[in-house]
């Protein structure tokens, strides 16, 4: 019998005690600093994509050859498996797409840093789609988003 991705030990280490080197917390740590840094700089709408935006990390955790010498975590999509897992949920499209597009602006910086032309221009297309509005809070989301990876209670400088 196969046994459930919930239940294995990588989903409970990455939930409560470390992720990867860009990050000092565990995904529920992580996911409190965040909402910390929301609450604290007046970023209401943008809470309840706090609260999820990680939701799929635990399940989706893995460690490549280069995760074990390290002893860290990968979560390759973890941000459209979080988006799939709420995509029928009766919150706000605000929030979906948050969720959805949260690593998005990472994603193509990471993408071209690593010459992977198809998938730059993929996630640059999507990217072009957004609002530009949307944009802005996206931008907004991800400042708070890098500061809860390495403080939950420091603020951040011209917040």
């Amino acid at each position: 019998m196969k046994k459930s991705r919930i239940f294995r030990k990588t989903f409970f280490i990455t939930l409560f005690i470390k992720q990867n080197k860009w990050h000092y917390y565990g995904v529920l740590a992580h996911t409190l600093a965040l909402v910390f840094h929301l609450v604290k700089n007046r970023q209401f709408k943008m809470i309840g994509a706090g609260f999820l935006h990680d939701i799929a990390k635990p399940i989706i955790a893995f460690q490549d050859d280069e995760d074990k010498k390290t002893n860290q975590y990968s979560f390759h999509n973890h941000e459209e498996l979080s988006f799939f897992i709420v995509r029928n949920w009766p919150i706000s499209l605000y929030t979906k797409n948050l969720v959805r597009y949260h690593y998005i602006i990472r994603g193509m910086q990471k993408a071209k840093e690593r010459n992977q032309i198809n998938k730059y221009k993929r996630m640059k297309r999507s990217y072009e789609k957004l609002d530009k509005d949307f944009i802005i809070d996206l931008k907004i989301f991800m400042k708070y988003d890098d500061l809860a990876k390495k403080s939950i209670f420091k603020s951040a400088k011209n917040s």
